[in-house]
């Protein structure tokens, strides 16, 4: 697929493989990296509700998903064609993508220089961040196997049973950043399988500027890692990871593993029920027992 030699792929020794080395100190934002860079916080936006840097670069908040107006709403997928779309306002295009085989590899630690342990990682990351209708988690609460759906809430119920902002430290998503650093198994990974050419067009696309926008807003979102939202007067709290920064890192980077994963993202934010997110800014460690808070969540 996306050879190195081929003829719109950079080649060996080329300038280009310095961009690759820059998407690759960048991709831990798809799994909430903790290097940040300060930006203060302003004034919200007009259209979304969210201040910078939680609203990300103008030119790509309207891309990001908006609040649900309708329970039909809540936990839905994207779809393909919506995916596609979003994907050409960004810069990508699915011949951006990992063929199906490069995926398979990394995903379940094959390949050149696979790791089966790093793979598992990388397939948490992707559930947790596509955990919407038909994708459910299962996780151990009160003894008991338990499904849950909430991304678009921007939350997830670890395998112990504790409710979390993916975000928190105690998540893959977070965790995976020492196999995305520079000159990390990830990187390694990509060169060594043929997938140059997709980290190209990854740093080409709206990744970057948002991912300096989604390390701000994790640098000053304490352990809960929520955002508020303001629109129309209002306040509501959701899970960093629907915030429009991270959200479309979190797109960009799906997509060129999967097209079809990135389908299954949520297509809206729907407001953390105003107990659940009390009692999780509240916890010294972002996380509450999902047994307790169940209820709350439709």
């Amino acid at each position: 697929m996306h050879s190195t030699r081929s003829a719109r792929g950079p080649r060996p020794g080329s300038s280009t493989r310095r961009g690759t080395r820059s998407v690759l100190a960048l991709i831990g934002a798809c799994l909430l990296s903790s290097t940040v860079t300060g930006t203060a916080v302003g004034e919200p936006s007009a259209d979304t509700g969210f201040a910078i840097p939680f609203a990300g670069a103008p030119a790509y908040e309207h891309v990001a998903p908006t609040q649900m107006t309708g329970p039909e709403q809540l936990n839905q997928p994207l779809g393909r064609a919506r995916a596609d779309e979003i994907a050409g306002q960004v810069g990508l295009s699915s011949a951006d993508a990992l063929t199906d085989q490069q995926y398979r590899d990394l995903s379940t630690g094959g390949g050149v220089g696979g790791n089966p342990e790093a793979a598992e990682v990388i397939d948490a990351c992707v559930r947790i961040l596509t955990n919407t209708v038909g994708r459910p988690l299962y996780s151990q609460v009160n003894g008991q196997r338990t499904p849950s759906v909430l991304a678009g809430y921007g939350l997830y119920v670890n395998p112990s049973g504790l409710l979390e902002s993916p975000a928190n430290t105690d998540a893959p998503t977070r965790q995976v950043n020492t196999l995305i650093a520079p000159g990390g198994y990830i990187g390694t990974w990509l060169r060594n399988n043929d997938a140059v050419r997709t980290l190209t067009a990854l740093y080409r696309s709206a990744y970057p500027v948002q991912a300096v926008y989604g390390f701000a807003a994790q640098q000053i979102s304490g352990a809960a890692q929520l955002v508020t939202n303001t629109k129309d007067g209002g306040r509501a709290e959701v899970g960093m990871s629907m915030a429009p920064p991270l959200w479309i890192v979190n797109f960009a980077l799906i997509y060129v593993l999967n097209p079809s994963l990135a389908a299954q993202m949520p297509a809206y934010w729907t407001p953390i029920p105003a107990q659940v997110a009390d009692a999780i800014t509240a916890s010294p460690s972002g996380q509450v027992p999902f047994g307790d808070y169940a209820s709350y969540f439709r």
